[in-house]
């Protein structure tokens, strides 16, 4: 059995620390039932993951590459043509044509546009083996039927199934939400509640995928094509998400509260949506 140590309850006024004292501690907690297991992912489970968080990284050094391109180009005075969208293809085009009068500088914008076209290279290498496991792995018929969510494509499915495991290990939705860390802090005594920001003690890889998916859920609810040959109850969850989801992004945005506090709710029915769509396709495995 594995307990997670941030959920392991402590005294406040204990200052010592001893193995011995932790044994005896760990099996006291035990016996009492306040100590909670964790789910240990098997090799496939952490392969999988190693190969998702590894394309977020690359994003991640691609975003920063853009930047130091970007700033490198403002510090000169250098700016797009207007009506131009930044890494657009006649940005890329625009970028080509860039001369410098100076060999140091334009050693610089090379080395900086290099790097870009390398990590660029590096994400679709990534990407690549991303597909591949995605149709081949045990876990494929998961991953095709959370693609039927609106926002939820390839990546972002292979991001769920790594990072979750088993959906039916959740015995309700909460649990989920609360595993992202995607439910609000609370402090309730007596006739007083106070609800704050999210706690964001979960796993993190989720919760990020999910907040970027949410932002679909402004528009309109519509079809997709890549629902053609899916599930039909995973279809249908899935549009009954669409439907329930833009009306409270809606709902939320009406009342006053800016985009990202609308995003966020969103973002925690989602999970519950998401849960249903795996515990469904796993009860038919």
């Amino acid at each position: 059995m594995v307990v997670a140590p941030s959920l392991i309850p402590k005294r406040l006024g204990d200052r010592v620390k001893t193995d011995k004292r932790d044994s005896i501690r760990l099996a006291q907690l035990l016996r009492a039932g306040e100590l909670t297991s964790v789910w240990v992912p098997d090799e496939d489970h952490e392969a999988l993951r190693d190969l998702i968080r590894a394309c977020h990284d690359a994003r991640e050094d691609l975003q920063i590459y853009r930047q130091r391109l970007v700033h490198f180009l403002l510090r000169h005075g250098i700016r797009p043509p207007q009506g131009v969208r930044n890494w657009s293809v006649k940005h890329r085009e625009w970028l080509k044509r860039l001369t410098f009068e100076r060999a140091s500088q334009r050693i610089v914008f090379q080395e900086y546009l290099h790097a870009i076209n390398e990590v660029e290279d590096r994400m679709k290498r990534i990407k690549a083996q991303i597909h591949e496991e995605a149709i081949q792995c045990e876990h494929a018929p998961v991953i095709h039927a959370l693609q039927t969510l609106r926002g939820v494509a390839e990546v972002t499915a292979v991001t769920l199934v790594a990072e979750i495991g088993q959906f039916s290990r959740f015995s309700n939705p909460r649990q989920l939400m609360s595993y992202a860390g995607l439910v609000p802090k609370e402090y309730s005594s007596g006739s007083s509640r106070w609800q704050g920001s999210i706690t964001k003690t979960g796993n993190s890889q989720i919760r990020r995928s999910i907040v970027e998916v949410c932002w679909s859920y402004r528009h309109r609810p519509s079809l997709l094509k890549r629902q053609e040959g899916q599930d039909p109850e995973a279809k249908r969850i899935a549009w009954k998400a669409q439907h329930r989801l833009h009306m409270k992004y809606h709902r939320i945005s009406a009342k006053g509260k800016g985009g990202k506090v609308a995003v966020v709710a969103v973002a925690r029915e989602l999970l519950g949506f998401i849960r249903a769509i795996g515990c469904a396709i796993e009860d038919k495995q």
